[in-house]
């Protein structure tokens, strides 16, 4: 929409008269009159009306529409490329959309809760516009042939943004979005200090309560645990509504996460609680809200515990360590922000998800892997325009990126639990793990859409955070019942089937994709031409 003409033209008072353009009349015609009740003015020298300075806040602001904020993306709507021809190994998700803050979180949101796999991309969003490009594959490291998949991506990443409290959608039968859960339910968030039985011990005062799990997801690091539990009540088989009884089981639940709590773990300051929310599909998405709990403890700050700490430090001497930098590009007023570690999925949308809930601004970006190592270099700014300047917050960010990336590392005996449902059986697996003195470092619970299974994933370690005895494992097996599989020593990642020749020199240096940022934007500008609308 071009800027109205505004011209002066003497009036019969002999002061200028502003007249404005037939497009500014016409925009201005929908809005609605203001109310008479809704201003506020004192008379001034001049006998001019002007609002009342004790009464600025109150006084008449011009009515907008709702809309009017999604007006760009309306009028010119996301454009969705599946490339299938551009690249052998991996399908090209090509973006040409409106921008606005943490819409690229949402696009990376969408692919990765389909499970698949980002190996590489490239970010430009700087001004009103972004085009963004993501090489994708699935969990198998093929393309992305079937064409209702495809047809989901596209109709997602097109209009979830703006149907977010629709966000339940449907890919072959298969509930994908925040909620991965049926039905209305009750969602409870926990964040405390992490000990050994713990989340048996809220399961089994759940029980007690009347509460059926419907799902669960566990996160520990650092000695801190969060968790967000979604239950209904055993008696209506929905959420719970009665006000009194929420507040006595957040009472029971507290009581529990309180015990044995050492302050002194986080510098002082005791930060746990537990929440009880109502039904909220399509508002929360339930890993970016267990990094919210995560980052609300400051579990990016090194507990104090000396063993501890030796044996954190032997776990890294055999792993890749991650590291951060920050660095400041002046002649473009930016700071770069690289992050190198080692690859596994869902590792884009955890530094994203990071970084927008942080307030910093992605304007480009260039995210690569070169066999077990990834590469993220991301261009930033924060919301106030302002760049990195200060030593503490550079190490803010930096503490903060580094326990994104290694808080999902998993670590530990996986197990995978598929048995039939039944009242309390979370509860009853939890604390055969605690009996054989095993400590949960990670789940994810979920039931399937009639209810009648019960699948589960668990990272479990001994008390002391080493590895699991193998009797001990087969003892647990035979308790639980059902289907249990161990999975040992499960690959970070999906392997890359056609590597490129040129990643082996570029691993072997320290990697920096500005140059190649650049190029690549502009080389793939280009292609944006034929999307369709």
């Amino acid at each position: 929409m071009r800027a109205a003409a505004v011209d002066q033209k003497p009036s019969n008072s002999g002061q200028p008269r502003m007249v404005y353009s037939d497009n500014l009349t016409r925009l201005f015609s929908f809005l609605p009159p203001p109310k008479s009740s809704s201003f506020l003015s004192c008379q001034s020298s001049d006998g001019l009306n002007l609002p009342s300075a004790e009464r600025m806040e109150n006084c008449y602001r011009p009515y907008f529409d709702p809309d009017f904020e999604s007006l760009i993306e309306r009028i010119n709507p996301p454009r969705v490329c599946i490339d299938n021809d551009t690249c052998e190994d991996c399908t090209l998700v090509k973006v040409d959309s409106a921008n606005k803050h943490g819409i690229l979180l949402e696009m990376v949101q969408v692919l990765t809760d389909l499970d698949l796999i980002i190996s590489k991309s490239y970010i430009s969003s700087d001004g009103v516009w972004l085009m963004d490009v993501f090489h994708v594959t699935d969990q198998h490291g093929t393309k992305l042939t079937d064409e209702s998949l495809i047809h989901y991506i596209e109709q997602a990443l097109c209009s979830g943004r703006r149907e977010s409290d629709e966000a339940q959608h449907n890919y072959l039968g298969r509930s994908v979005g925040p909620m991965l859960v049926p039905g209305d339910h009750t969602a409870l968030e926990m964040m405390g200090t992490d000990r050994p039985g713990l989340l048996s011990e809220i399961l089994a005062v759940l029980v007690e309560l009347n509460c059926d799990v419907v799902a669960a997801e566990a996160w520990t690091h650092n000695k801190r645990a969060a968790c967000i539990i979604y239950m209904t009540d055993r008696k209506t088989g929905g959420p719970i509504c009665d006000r009194e009884r929420l507040s006595h089981v957040e009472e029971q639940l507290d009581n529990v996460v309180g015990a044995h709590h050492p302050a002194h773990l986080v510098k002082g300051e005791e930060r746990r609680g537990v929440r009880l929310a109502g039904p909220m599909a399509g508002r929360t998405h339930t890993e970016r809200r267990l990094h919210q709990l995560m980052l609300a403890q400051s579990d990016y700050e090194e507990e104090e515990d000396e063993e501890e700490m030796k044996r954190r430090r032997r776990k890294k001497k055999e792993e890749v360590a991650t590291e951060v930098s920050i660095e400041s590009c002046k002649e473009k007023g930016y700071s770069v922000v690289s992050v190198r570690s080692r690859d596994r999925p869902k590792l884009l949308f955890d530094t994203v998800c990071t970084l927008t809930d942080m307030e910093y601004v992605v304007f480009h970006a260039a995210i690569s892997s070169h066999g077990s190592l990834a590469f993220q270099e991301y261009y930033v700014r924060h919301m106030d325009g302002c760049t990195l300047d200060s030593k503490r917050e550079r190490q803010r960010v930096t503490q903060c990126l580094a326990a994104a990336v290694e808080r999902r590392v998993s670590h530990g005996l996986r197990l995978e639990v598929c048995t039939s449902n039944r009242q309390g059986l979370l509860s009853d697996i939890t604390r055969v793990f605690r009996e054989h003195g095993l400590s949960i470092t990670r789940a994810h619970i979920t039931t399937s859409d009639d209810g009648d299974t019960a699948i589960g994933t668990f990272y479990v370690t001994d008390a002391s955070g080493n590895e699991v005895d193998p009797k001990t494992v087969e003892s647990v097996r035979k308790e639980i019942g059902g289907s249990v599989l161990t999975v040992p020593h499960s690959p970070s990642r999906v392997h890359h089937p056609h590597p490129h020749s040129d990643t082996t020199t570029t691993a072997q240096q320290k990697f920096s994709l500005g140059s190649l940022l650049w190029s690549q934007l502009e080389r793939l500008s280009s292609n944006f031409g034929s999307i369709n609308s």
